[in-house]
């Protein structure tokens, strides 16, 4: 069905910081998230014509028991984040032992971090406001496919209110990177390094 398209449209950019972090080390080869949220989305936003209402940034954070360096590094961060007016979820990594089979038939076992419910929680957030008509526009900055039945729920309610939504997702993208896929039934936007590069953060957390 056709909805009128607004003249104005009001986007709330949802990022998911270690998708977007693990997207740019993939296509750039940058080894830790020196990303600038507040330009990154403004940037891509200017880019559609569309109007930022609202960012939200979600992380999982390293306990500082079992990664200082990095537990300083994003906290710090998020500070800053903050300070520009972004809302933030943060939630602790999980740890879990992870085993690996080397080439000469011995095994080695090493300890990884995991984000739990940051995809749930973006998710609830992207329908509780799509319910509250908070935006016109849904922006995800993330790659994971299990977002990808929010879209779907989207357009349920876009229905429901007889309105104009749409719901994009941004990932940064070069020759190297594998995955070149945004989530499935969403419009892809394609961020190149000309356009990651001029979103960095001048700021060292490290």
């Amino acid at each position: 069905m056709h909805y009128d398209e607004p003249t104005i449209k009001r986007t709330v950019v949802f990022i998911d910081g270690q998708n977007l972090f693990r997207s740019a080390k993939e296509a750039f080869g940058y080894f830790y998230p020196n990303y600038e949220v507040k330009s990154l989305s403004d940037n891509v936003c200017a880019s559609q014509g569309w109007q930022v209402n609202e960012i939200r940034f979600y992380t999982g954070v390293p306990d500082l028991r079992d990664n200082g360096p990095w537990n300083k590094f994003w906290n710090n961060k998020l500070v800053n984040i903050g300070q520009r007016g972004v809302k933030i979820f943060s939630r602790a990594l999980r740890y879990r032992n992870q085993t690996v089979k080397l080439p000469d038939g011995s095994t080695y076992t090493f300890l990884v971090g995991q984000e739990k419910g940051i995809d749930v929680r973006i998710a609830i957030d992207i329908i509780r406001l799509a319910h509250d008509q908070a935006f016109d526009v849904c922006l995800v900055f993330s790659q994971d496919q299990d977002l990808s039945e929010v879209a779907d729920e989207v357009r349920r309610i876009s229905a429901e209110q007889n309105r104009w939504i749409k719901i994009a997702s941004a990932f940064p993208i070069s020759p190297t990177s594998q995955n070149k896929r945004g989530i499935n039934k969403t419009d892809w936007i394609q961020i190149d390094r000309q356009i990651y590069d001029a979103c960095i953060d001048s700021n060292d957390y490290r």
